[in-house]
């Protein structure tokens, strides 16, 4: 038994790294090595660009990148600008310049490339915040230096900028509060005094109380006096003083997401308490000082959360009110699984989701009883995001997204500051597994919703079982889904003059990512309407100019990384949108010359009929029928992470070193098979949940099925078929090994969950619930449960200063195997490594041990 867990063992594996000779450069006649594909990426493979941003005149294209054939030797990436020629006559044809790094200079007043855009309506003004402080850009002038004007530069941070709804002044943040400066004169008004140190006012006074203070006042002059001057000194030192906001005590509690209203009427914010939850510890060996330091890591699942409530500062009223949320339809109502009839085989059809709108369904008033007693049942906890609200200085509605906290549940809740006790139901999301998809949203973020005009919003919902675009009347409440049909809307921008949606959608194969314009007016499912604007294969990643006239695409395909291209529209006459045509022209060449002299693969997009009739998407690597190494009967598959991850696709995988392990693999007579699983992104709602309450379920039948397909059509040999991957890919691997052990006779678990009650919150309970709710679902989903049925030959590889998967996940499988007394396994831990390595030595020792592995057992 090798038991790669000791410190003889760590320096045993680490003295042959050191020694390593500067690595070959493969050529397109020469086997890759592990030492080669597992370099410093920068020198081997290259940087492709990333955090594109243009600058407002639509000139200039921003990114951040390292230019591989510089003589440039920073350690880091940079950030670099192409400054395109004018359009117009020598626009379109003009040859393009080189990239250039940007100065400090400049760079100082740049945006950030993650901010999004504010701008007035007009869009002659961008406001944005850097540095902790907010500045103003006139777009009609440029975005030089010249035409920046800082807004505030204090200790403190400013954040949140936005236009107030006569465009007059600036509301932003300072330390929970908010603040509106005047864009003509500077001057700044604080708008709230929140006061962490007070408490709630007192109650009001009992009609006892009351009584007794009128009838002193009544019967002594005394009194009466004395309290018509108090009166008259506070009038007259009030009427002195210039106006200062309430003060609004939150008694300790953190003031979140405070928004005023276009109209100024209304403040909504809310307050958090913190929960007393035990954090976990990462002990950290390796340090500069000596010392073993300790990092402070994340609570385990089922911790308690923080406790929120809604609030509203009514500002012509002077008064704070709570929003109670107890009419919120379904507010009470507990999860399948904790119902009688609770289904518990883990399936994801129709019937787990709906979509429940005001007019459908109100709260129930059911009661429990028990013992004699009749109850109400509780109302689940919930958190509410910011309102997105309508334009215009005199716009009264806002919109936000609730969201229970056991993630069954996300509520849209229209806010008008006329009633602002009373919201009203637009739209209910119910799914018995978890809400979620594409442009969904989370905790208290809307995630894709906005405004048409003063009464109609848009947003998606998964409703039909995919994440779709929908248009709503507030005020009326009809609603239009605008697109239809088993794809995914991943991405959603509405054009600046309101009329067209550019969307980023995978209908056309669920492996490719294409942008479309949608007229805002298609109406219902919008198919006819709808325009694809990109056509090169694989991912086209677009960022629009700011007056929608270019494109820059960051595109690759499965066997060639990111670069930006470029593709320049024609204006039509008359109010017709820009046309996109023609092929577009690359502006960057990241890789590596040492990179291109190998001919990498292009892996076949397949799919494969799983047990349930489902198709699987794969990525399929074997060796040519007419190559020098023929196919040996090995096999490996490989097993993505992140769990709702997609890995089956046409563009370059994030994965890369892995590609390039496979194509070693293929090398040496290997097939390879890389499937998205049940729970991979790309594929709708059911496919999504279809690990709920059983981790290790259908994601683990999916690789069984895939397995028997490739022993079934491409002559692999049934007993020499291996397993590997990290994260979710470890602990798939695990669950492979340890209950499905005929299948597979080798595994490498990366950084493998070993049992999901040691996880995060975020992520585990809402495809388990909680361990001490459904304990079912982490006794069937977790390995160290399952680890009796090892029979082949496992690797475990963990980083020790993991803060993701916990280093401790490792060692408890490890303790585990101890007592059941397997000899067929080893642990190689890592030192400095965190959940994505980083070291290239600690890569290369990692692959070294996984080839050998493979190599050997297989």
């Amino acid at each position: 038994m090798k038991h790669l867990f000791n410190l003889l063992s760590w320096c045993a594996c680490a003295l042959p790294v050191l020694a390593q000779p500067t690595p070959p450069t493969p050529t397109s006649t020469s086997a890759l090595s592990i030492e080669t594909i597992m370099q410093d990426p920068r020198q081997w493979v290259g940087t492709s660009p990333s955090g594109v941003f243009w600058s407002d005149d639509s000139r200039t294209i921003y990114f951040t990148w390292h230019d591989a054939r510089s003589a440039d030797k920073a350690l880091g990436d940079s950030l670099y600008k192409i400054t395109l020629p004018a359009p117009g006559t020598a626009g379109r044809n003009a040859a393009i310049p080189a990239p250039v790094k940007v100065s400090i200079a400049e760079r100082r007043l740049l945006p950030s490339a993650d901010d999004r855009p504010i701008y007035n309506r007009a869009r002659t003004l961008r406001l944005y915040e850097k540095y902790g402080d907010i500045f103003l850009l006139n777009r009609q002038t440029g975005p030089s230096g010249a035409q920046v004007r800082m807004l505030t530069s204090t200790v403190e941070r400013e954040s949140n900028p936005v236009f107030s709804g006569d465009e007059k002044a600036v509301i932003f943040t300072r330390a929970q509060n908010l603040f509106r400066l005047d864009l003509t004169t500077g001057f700044v008004e604080q708008l709230t005094n929140f006061d962490p140190a007070a408490k709630k006012p007192e109650a009001k006074q009992t009609d006892q109380e009351s009584w007794l203070k009128k009838d002193q006042l009544a019967l002594f002059d005394v009194l009466r006096l004395r309290k018509a001057k108090r009166d008259e000194t506070e009038r007259t030192t009030k009427a002195e003083q210039p106006h200062r906001p309430k003060t609004i005590g939150t008694d300790g509690r953190t003031v979140m997401n405070a928004s005023l209203s276009p109209d100024g009427r209304l403040v909504t914010y809310n307050l958090m308490r913190s929960a007393s939850s035990k954090s976990t510890i990462v002990p950290n060996f390796i340090t500069e000082s000596g010392f073993t330091e300790d990092l402070p890591a994340r609570t385990k699942v089922g911790a308690p959360l923080a406790a929120v409530e809604f609030m509203v500062y009514d500002v012509r009223r002077d008064t704070a009110l709570t929003i109670s949320l107890a009419s919120l339809p379904g507010i009470t109502d507990k999860p399948d699984y904790l119902m009688p009839a609770a289904v518990t085989s883990g399936s994801a059809t129709a019937a787990g989701r709906s979509t429940v709108a005001a007019s459908e369904k109100t709260a129930k008033d059911t009661t429990t009883t028990r013992k004699g007693a009749t109850t109400k049942p509780a109302n689940r906890p919930v958190y509410v995001s910011m309102p997105v609200w309508a334009e215009g200085p005199t716009a009264r509605y806002g919109v936000v997204s609730i969201r229970a906290l056991d993630n069954k549940d996300r509520w849209l809740m229209l806010v008008d500051t006329e009633s602002p006790t009373t919201m009203k139901l637009l739209d209910r999301q119910r799914d018995e597994a978890w809400v979620g998809g594409p442009g969904i949203g989370g905790a208290f973020s809307p995630g894709t919703l906005g405004w048409l005009d003063a009464q109609t919003i848009y947003y998606q919902s998964e409703a039909d079982g995919y994440s779709h675009l929908y248009t709503q009347n507030v005020l009326t409440g009809q609603k239009t889904q605008l697109t239809k049909g088993r794809f995914e809307v991943q991405q959603v921008t509405l054009s600046a003059d309101k009329r067209f949606f550019y969307l980023t959608t995978n209908e056309r194969h669920p492996g490719e990512q294409h942008l479309y314009r949608l007229a805002v007016t298609s109406g219902r499912d919008g198919a006819l309407q709808r325009t694809q604007l990109t056509t090169m294969t694989g991912a086209n990643d677009v960022t629009l100019s700011p007056d929608e006239s270019r494109m820059v695409i960051r595109y690759s395909a499965s066997n060639k990384p990111w670069e930006l291209y470029l593709l320049d529209g024609i204006k039509k006459k008359g109010t017709e949108p820009v046309a996109f045509g023609g092929s577009a022209i690359q502006l960057t060449q990241s890789t590596t010359a040492s990179f291109q002299a190998y001919p990498w693969r292009e892996p076949a997009v397949v799919t494969i009929q799983a047990r349930d009739g489902q198709p699987i998407y794969a990525r399929l690597y074997q060796p040519a029928a007419n190559a020098a190494v023929k196919a040996t009967g090995k096999a490996v598959v490989f097993v993505h992470g992140a769990g709702y991850l997609q890995n089956a696709h046409k563009w370059w995988s994030q994965y890369f070193r892995e590609y390039m392990f496979h194509n070693l693999l293929v090398d040496k007579g290997y097939t390879v098979l890389d499937i998205d699983y049940r729970a991979s992104a790309g594929y709708g709602r059911d496919w999504r949940t279809g690990i709920y309450r059983f981790m290790g379920g259908k994601d683990l039948t999916d690789h069984v099925d895939a397995a028997a397909w490739l022993v079934k059509n491409h002559g692999v040999d049934a007993k020499r078929i291996g397993i590997y991957g990290g994260s979710y890919g470890g602990f798939i691997t695990l669950m492979a090994m340890f209950t499905t052990p005929d299948v597979f006779k080798a595994g490498a678990a990366l950084r493998p969950v070993t049992d999901w009650a040691a996880y995060n919150h975020g992520y585990t309970s809402n495809i388990l619930n909680e361990p001490y709710a459904d304990t079912l679902a982490y006794r069937r989903s977790s390995p160290i449960y399952h680890a009796a049925g090892l029979k082949g030959h496992l690797l475990i590889c963990h980083g020790m200063v993991d803060v993701n998967v916990h280093f401790q996940d490792a060692v408890r499988l490890a303790q585990r195997l101890i007592e059941l007394k397997k000899e067929n396994w080893e642990l190689a831990a890592y030192p400095v490594e965190d959940h994505g390595f980083v070291e290239p030595t600690s890569w290369m020792d990692e692959y070294k041990r996984i080839l050998k592995l493979f190599d050997e057992r297989l």
